[in-house]
């Protein structure tokens, strides 16, 4: 694709103007595989999300919550859906990208690779971690590309409701027995540092942020985004009456926000390469799916071209 001078003034003044670019409009080649990237590994990362929960739907405690997480674990699958509809959009192949997940050429989110070890873990992905994706997706339904911005309005409805449901489990265990309360402390303690890190790098070291800001993909930074799940989270965690495994965490009377500590950027990094506790599962996972759902695919395209050429 040739890029002139004019074609490139007009997109400059359509992101200027806060105006949806759809898919057939002009658009740089470099925004159109930032898109991709990003929308390809947001799908990504709902599909492999659903596997951490997806293994506690025979083991949740009551017939009530086995439906609730049913309901979740579809939802993921209809959001994957969405995204990945979206990409292709952008001339994006669906399997195409599938592939490249498993080969390890596109990444999702490095929280799913961390184990659900008990139920309160599910509790805590349901309360902290979708919790977290509301904060970086209800900026997203402002996105400048319209179908991912009009996919996240979906998305940010269901994940709500998502939270609350992690939030109502959680606040059962915390108002439960001992052991039932000690449960839901180890859950935050595990996850509350892992959670962090889903908004990025700091923004010095991430090396897309700013372009994506610039063309309005992102409206906030990794950072500023982080700060607000602090300080939305940390008096929900109080109200549990559970503390935040973080020694250096204060409310900053000044700046108005929570100061917390520094983040192990290291282990962030290593479960982003590959060396996370579960990184091998759920590629594992994702491949035998893949393959054994081979069929499927393969016979829905022979009917589908059947259909077309009967027509």
């Amino acid at each position: 694709m040739v890029e002139s001078a004019e074609q490139q003034a007009k997109f400059d003044q359509t992101i200027a103007a806060e105006i949806s670019i759809e898919p057939r409009d002009w658009m740089p080649e470099a925004y159109r595989k930032t898109l991709i990237r990003q929308i390809g590994q947001h799908a990504h990362s709902e599909v492999v999300g659903m596997l951490p929960e997806g293994n506690w739907i025979t083991r949740a405690p009551t017939l009530r919550r086995k439906a609730v997480l049913l309901a979740k674990v579809q939802d993921e699958a209809g959001h994957a859906l969405y995204l990945y509809s979206a990409a292709e959009t952008l001339g994006a192949d669906r399997n195409d990208m599938v592939e490249k997940l498993i080969d390890g050429k596109m990444k999702y989110s490095s929280i799913f690779n961390y184990p659900t070890l008990s139920w309160a873990d599910v509790a805590a992905i349901g309360w902290l971690v979708d919790g977290a994706a509301i904060v970086n997706q209800v900026a997203l339904c402002r996105a400048s590309y319209g179908p991912y911005a009009r996919a996240m309005v979906r998305v940010c409805k269901e994940e709500s409701f998502h939270q609350r449901q992690g939030f109502e489990a959680m606040m059962a265990l915390a108002g439960g027995t001992k052991a039932q309360k000690q449960m839901a402390q180890d859950s935050v303690n595990r996850f509350w540092w892992p959670v962090l890190t889903m908004f990025g790098p700091c923004d010095d070291d991430s090396p897309n942020s700013a372009q994506s800001m610039a063309w309005n993909i992102k409206r906030f930074s990794n950072d500023e985004l982080r700060q607000k799940f602090v300080d939305n989270t940390v008096p929900q965690v109080e109200a549990l009456g559970l503390t935040v495994p973080d020694p250096d965490l204060k409310w900053n009377e000044e700046t108005g926000h929570y100061e917390f500590g520094e983040i192990n950027w290291d282990e962030f990094y290593a479960v982003v390469a590959g060396q996370g506790p579960c990184n091998h599962e759920r590629i594992a996972a994702r491949r035998k799916a893949w393959e054994e759902g081979r069929w499927v695919r393969e016979a829905a395209s022979a009917y589908a071209a059947r259909r077309q050429q009967a027509a």
